[in-house]
Order: structure tokens, then sequence, then C-alpha cells
């Protein structure tokens, strides 16, 4: 595998970093490098948005997930499909006609600068830690194609992503995308049905064990992932930028409603994989091998290899996303600029910091940068989607709106940084676990506090 796979990963990137440079003329403001122009069509944004949501964690974080709970690990993707009906029948629309840029745009838009600079600052920080944390899975992916760790290859895919995300901006994220998302989709297509075809001595009991709840997954676990989860899908920074990129509100709309709709069939296969491992594989043939690692090592070479580049192409199209996305959330809504040199600048600073950080194998501060997230679903989610919805009906008073964002990202810090404080305090271990779904009750009821006054005339 190793030769033939250098090779196509060679013609691989090389594709992609064509794609950036044929970009690179078409760009003329911010908006085409940040939003691609605000102009694009419905299958144009439902791929991207599908390739965005699909990455290390909905493929082999998911394919891991269900190994080890049963089929119930569907729901942390289904529930993503749940968020993005859920955002084209509530809020899509209402999102795309604010004409923002960027999620803190939208933000400073409907409360004021001072929160879109909070949101600003939350999402660019913890997203080097996103960023870093594909990364990581990406250099896991080519050192098993390759039989080695090899840190110049992994260097230079990282170089090629950070490039073409920063000559060509969002327009060839949008189109790299498109081509990702289809290699993603044959790949683990072919996978799931070669494994099912060929080699079906448990089929039967595969079958006969999917269910949606069983003891490792309880309706309590229902109730968190479907805020904590969908919550993110719903209206998160890097799904609503896909609203943002959008021609008007009704592709918008239509485009979540589409994607999140796939999104349940893409679950249900990634799933079927972990179910087929789960049943064919014992622990010590896993010996701490990835599920979907594992299943490309005994596929015959050319699965394995449509396998290998679909979990790459789910990690790439995650990643470049994340990478333009931050970069013009600093440049835009800290820096205050609509500078298409100073994104370019940042995108390739963030790619530095990020690549240095994986390589480096800095797991602490990747952590410690990806848990800063945390803040953002507990804190965030509920009152933006109160400001949303009162834009224009009712006045929000700032400070108890300000106040609903603290308190919820409070419990979220507490959970993701200090729970070994909290057990000192006699906190049961049980409902720490629990903290950043407490915040996110805990921040919607403040915020909607924040509305309390005489309707807008």
């Amino acid at each position: 595998m190793n030769t033939f796979f250098l090779w196509a990963l060679i013609i691989y990137i090389s594709v992609f970093l064509g794609i950036g440079i044929l970009n690179t003329k078409k760009i003329k403001s911010f908006n085409d490098y940040a939003a691609a122009g605000k102009s694009q069509s419905g299958y144009a944004v439902t791929m991207t948005l599908l390739a965005t949501i699909i990455g290390a964690s909905t493929t082999i974080g998911i394919a891991d997930t269900v190994n080890n709970i049963g089929f119930p690990g569907i729901w942390w993707l289904a529930f993503g499909g749940i968020g993005l009906i859920l955002q084209s029948l509530i809020i899509s629309e209402k999102v795309r006609n604010l004409d923002a840029v960027t999620l803190p745009d939208m933000t400073g838009k409907i409360v004021g600068k001072g929160a879109e600079k909070l949101i600003a600052f939350i999402i660019v920080v913890s997203w080097i830690g996103v960023i870093a944390g594909q990364l990581v899975a990406m250099n896991g992916i080519i050192s098993f194609a390759l039989g080695k760790n090899s840190k110049f290859i992994f260097a230079l895919v990282s170089a090629v992503i950070v490039i073409y995300t920063l000559i060509g901006g969002q327009l060839s994220v949008i189109k790299t995308d498109r081509l990702q998302f289809y290699i993603i989709v044959i790949g683990v297509i072919i996978c799931c049905a070669y494994l099912y075809i060929t080699r079906h001595e448990y089929n039967l009991d595969i079958i006969g064990n999917i269910e949606l709840l069983n003891e490792d997954y309880r309706p309590i676990n229902l109730f968190t992932q479907f805020f904590v989860i969908g919550g993110v899908f719903f209206l998160g920074p890097d799904i609503i930028s896909r609203n943002f990129i959008s021609k008007d509100k009704k592709t918008a709309k239509e485009s979540s409603l589409i994607a999140g709709l796939l999104l349940f069939f893409f679950a249900f296969v990634i799933t079927m994989i972990g179910m087929w491992v789960r049943y064919n594989v014992t622990s010590e043939e896993l010996n701490g091998s990835k599920a979907l690692m594992y299943v490309a090592g005994i596929v015959p070479k050319f699965v394995g290899i449509l396998l290998i580049f679909g979990l790459l192409s789910a990690i790439l199209s995650s990643t470049d996303t994340c990478i333009v996305n931050a970069s013009s959330i600093f440049v835009k809504d800290i820096l205050g600029k609509d500078s298409v040199v100073l994104v370019r600048i940042t995108v390739g600073v963030l790619g530095l910091i990020s690549t240095v950080f994986a390589i480096s194998g800095s797991s602490d501060i990747i952590t410690l940068l990806t848990n800063a997230y945390s803040i953002y679903t507990p804190g965030v989610i509920f009152p933006l989607l109160v400001a949303i919805l009162a834009y224009g009906k009712r006045p929000i008073k700032k400070g108890i709106w300000y106040a609903a964002v603290i308190l919820g990202g409070l419990f979220g810090i507490a959970g993701a940084f200090f729970t070994d404080t909290l057990i000192d305090l006699g906190v049961p271990v049980g409902l720490i676990s629990y903290f950043s779904l407490i915040g996110m009750g805990v921040s919607l009821a403040v915020s909607l506090l924040s509305l309390c006054g005489t309707k807008n005339n």
C-alpha cells in the first residue's frame, strides 16, 4: 500500500492546490474570501455543509463508539441531522437575512459589539485546538497507510491544506469540500458493502442487536446529547457559516434541511461498520487500534485505499473550514478589519501554530484549547437563539444577556477544567458529567429574563 498510497496522496493534494490557485483571481473582496461572495447554490451549500460536518469525530470517533456501546452510538451523528433540520425550520432564514459574514458578526448585529468580540475570542482560541486535533487524526491515517510515522509527509500535507485555504479562501474550501465529500461517501459505502457481503458470518446477530437504547446508552444520555451535540449542529460557528455563503434565505433553509436528512444515511452506514467490528473482531485482534483503521487493514487493497482516502478527505474537509472561519473571525470580529491580506496572514499563522502543536504531540495543549469550546455550548447557544428570535420584536437587556452567557459558560468551564476541584468539594461525579447541560438550562432561563420589557413597536 505504501508506494501506491504515496503517489495517490501526491496527486490528491496537488488537485486541491490547483483548485486554490484557480480561485485566487475570483477573490475581489473580503466577502468573496470569507463568505464565497454570498452567492452559492443549494447544491454547493449542501455538499460543503456535509463535508464540514463529516470529520474525524463523525467517522473514526463514531465507529469506535459503536464498537464500544453498540448501535446507540448512531445518536451522536443522528442528533447532528436533527440539529440541522431544526435549524432549517426555525432560524436559517432569519440568520441569512441578517447579512452577516461570521457568527460573531451576526451576534454583533443583534446584541452588540461586546458580545461579538467575546464570542469571537472563544471561537478563535478553541479552534486552534480543534484544528490541531484534526491534524493529529490526519497524521494517524497517513502513518497507518505508509506503515511508519513521517513528520515530513505530515508537514507537507498540512502545508498544502494551509496554502490552498490561504490563497483561495472560502471559494477553494467549497470546491474541495465537494470532491472530498464524494470520496468520503464512496469509500465508506464500498467498505461497508464489502464487509457485509463477503464476511457475513454474524450479520443476523448484528441485525438482531440494532437498538436505540441499551445498558450503555440510557434515556439520560439521549436527553443530554440532544442538547449538547444537537445544539452545536443547530447553532455552531462552522455550521452557521454555511448559511452566510448561501445566495439567499431559501437556499440556506433548503440546504440545511437536505443535509440533515442525508446525514441520517451516512450515520447509518458508518454505524454499521462499527457494528461489524463489534461482532466480528475481538479486543485482542483489535489490539488498541481504531475500528476503521483495523477495517482498512483487512479489506482488499483497493477497498482499503478508498477508505483511507475517504477518512483523509473527511478530516481535511473539516480542517480547511475551521482554518478559514477562525481566521475570518479573528480579522473581522476581533481586529475589526475587512482585509483579505490580513485574513490570509492569519490563515498561515493559525495553520502553522496548529501544525506545530500536532507534530510536537502537545496533547495537553490541544486538549486545553479544545476544551475552551466547552464554554460555547452551555454559554452561547441558548442566549444566541433567544437573541435571534427576539431580534426586531423585543429589546434585549444586554447586562442580563451577558450574565446568561457568563453563567452558562462557567458551568462549561467548571465541568471541563475543574473536575478534581469539584469532586474535592463533594460534588457527585455523576452530576459533574451533566454540567454542560445544566449550564445550557441556566443560560436559557437567564437569557429569557433579558427579554422582559416593552415590545418594539
